[in-house]
């Protein structure tokens, strides 16, 4: 088990391998879905940068101002990190990434933010770089034994976890098999990584919590957004820039592709919350 202070340097890690990402988007990609339900990669930004924002007694006050609405007072708390531009929004992020603050909750928690978060920006966009092997085993064995930020335990339980790249063993049960980050994102889930996994993965898909991704708040408001939930399953077109690798500018890449990403209204309702209230 990695002690607390190298977890927190895994999380310094991996939010500036994201913002060196991040670095070299141009407006559309800033504006492109994400794996997060219906936030835009900006939105996802913004939502990182509460997190590393918030410390437990204001989450506290945040949530009692919500009168315990999670969805309310995680629009709230996005808002207010939500620049006038992406620009704007790059810059909140890059004021926080060796931030120790956090909201309640196991320091493995708020690595697995910064991981799951990163690859939900990266994989639409076709960036390849992914997190380093070390934190996102920490994560994954943190996700497979309980339901926190997401309902991992509960989408893991009754399977055997066994990463092909890794140590990372965890559950009993019907085997299913891939990369450590794949394991970890489909549990989270982000139903795009069971095509990477083998065996029985349409299980794995189907227990997948649902996320938190409301609508996208307006840049004046500050607090009276709604949020609601979908849930990631397989693919669906939708039009996002791809690895856009050069300088920034204000038109898509020329190598610009179609993101996929599948939201199902019908699937059955899981609360959850990320950065959200802590489960279990």
């Amino acid at each position: 088990m990695t002690d607390h202070d190298q977890l927190w340097r895994l999380v310094h890690a991996e939010r500036s391998a994201l913002a060196d990402d991040l670095a070299e988007l141009d407006s559309a990609q800033w504006a492109c879905r994400s794996l997060c339900g219906e936030w835009t990669v900006e939105q996802v930004v913004a939502h990182l940068t509460a997190v590393a924002s918030v410390g437990p007694l204001r989450w506290v006050a945040s949530v009692l101002g919500a009168r315990f609405d999670t969805d309310l007072h995680n629009a709230r708390r996005l808002a207010e990190h939500l620049g006038t531009t992406p620009d704007d929004t790059f810059a909140n992020f890059r004021r926080v990434l060796t931030s120790t603050t956090a909201p309640l909750g196991p320091t493995a928690a708020w690595l697995g933010e910064v991981v799951v978060h990163a690859q939900d920006i990266r994989r639409p966009l076709g960036i390849p770089r992914a997190p380093a092997i070390e934190g996102t085993t920490e994560v994954a064995r943190f996700y497979a034994r309980k339901d926190f930020a997401v309902n991992s335990g509960t989408a893991a339980d009754g399977l055997r976890l066994t990463a092909t790249d890794s140590d990372f063993t965890a559950g009993s049960g019907l085997e299913v098999s891939g990369p450590t980050l794949s394991l970890t994102m489909a549990i989270a889930g982000r139903g795009a990584y069971c095509d990477d996994l083998t065996g029985p993965v349409p299980k794995c898909s189907a227990r997948a919590v649902r996320n938190s991704s409301p609508q996208k708040p307006h840049r004046d408001t500050r607090g009276d957004q709604d949020d609601h939930h979908n849930q990631i399953t397989h693919p669906e077109s939708g039009p996002c820039p791809r690895n856009g690798r050069g300088p920034r500018t204000d038109r898509a890449s020329p190598r610009s592709r179609t993101c996929r990403i599948d939201t199902d209204a019908t699937a059955p309702t899981a609360s959850m919350t990320s950065f959200h209230e802590p489960r279990g």
